[in-house]
């Protein structure tokens, strides 16, 4: 599998044959698994340093939540949600932190208090200040497919071959990102698995996952405890969907992801690791 070099803020981030877990923190109250757990930002900070010790090699730190059917957060509202256990965090550790939002003021505030990441599932459409900020600070940026808006996107997704579709989306914001000044090899690319898809096109979108290897970026998927999961395996509740997650996870790793997204990074870790030494 092809090594690619991400530049964080003076930190190099390398992408190889074992993925890097990314550890999902959001400081929100409703959060589709973890809404209102770590809105406390003392206690925000504390599963942040122990996501770090379960392996995380990047923590995601957003403050509005994305689930289907989320209502917009103003900026200054993330801003107060966030900067405060993004300093923390970046005080105590060496490990990258990202800022979740589609909102360059956000993004902005963000990496001010410390994070070297911008992590946007609009893919810099929803604010078009996103990517010259992210070219004038040189740091890297992933870009998310998403059909609609969180609002809407889960009530008729319709694509006539999801995988191209995507594909697509995805190599126009690259040179999108590019013709603004974003470096190409700070470019990340997200397929958007359960945002504007239904189970079907979840499950194209990850047995193809071989085609977005030819974009010649890297590849992040967060798979974590997601609505597909459970329908599958008949689970409402986001919280049992452990083992289905570990199965996604194995999944992505085998095929080659470099970033995984995850709630349970201790688990997915291990999983990560095992299917790494097993591609050889």
């Amino acid at each position: 599998m092809k090594e690619y070099q991400l530049t964080c803020r003076g930190k190099k981030l390398l992408l190889s044959d074992e993925p890097v877990i990314m550890g999902i923190l959001n400081v929100t109250p409703d959060s589709f698994s973890d809404g209102g757990k770590f809105s406390d930002p003392a206690v925000a900070v504390k599963h942040g340093l122990t996501q770090v010790a379960e392996g995380a090699g990047i923590i995601d730190i957003g403050g509005q939540s994305t689930r289907p059917g989320a209502r917009p957060v103003a900026p200054q509202e993330q801003i107060k949600r966030v900067v405060a256990v993004i300093e923390e965090l970046a005080r105590q550790i060496d490990v990258l932190i990202s800022i979740d939002t589609t909102d360059s003021e956000v993004a902005a505030a963000a990496l001010e208090a410390g994070a070297s990441i911008i992590n946007d599932i609009s893919a810099g459409r929803f604010d078009s200040r996103m990517m010259p900020l992210a070219a004038r600070y040189g740091v890297p940026i992933i870009l998310m497919h998403m059909q609609g808006q969180p609002q809407t996107m889960q009530q008729y997704p319709v694509y006539e071959n999801v995988v191209k579709e995507v594909y697509a989306f995805l190599a126009e914001r690259i040179d999108f990102a590019v013709s603004a000044g974003v470096n190409r090899s700070q470019i990340v690319i997200d397929p958007g698995i359960g945002f504007g898809k239904t189970l079907e096109h979840n499950l194209q979108l990850l047995r193809h996952i071989d085609q977005l290897h030819l974009l010649d970026v890297p590849i992040l998927i967060g798979p974590s405890r997601k609505a597909f999961i459970g329908k599958i395996l008949g689970l409402a509740d986001p919280a049992d969907r452990l083992f289905g997650t570990a199965g996604a996870v194995a999944w992505c790793a085998g095929a080659g992801t470099h970033i995984l997204r995850v709630h349970d990074v201790r688990e997915m870790a291990h999983v990560a690791r095992l299917t790494a030494a097993i591609r050889g």
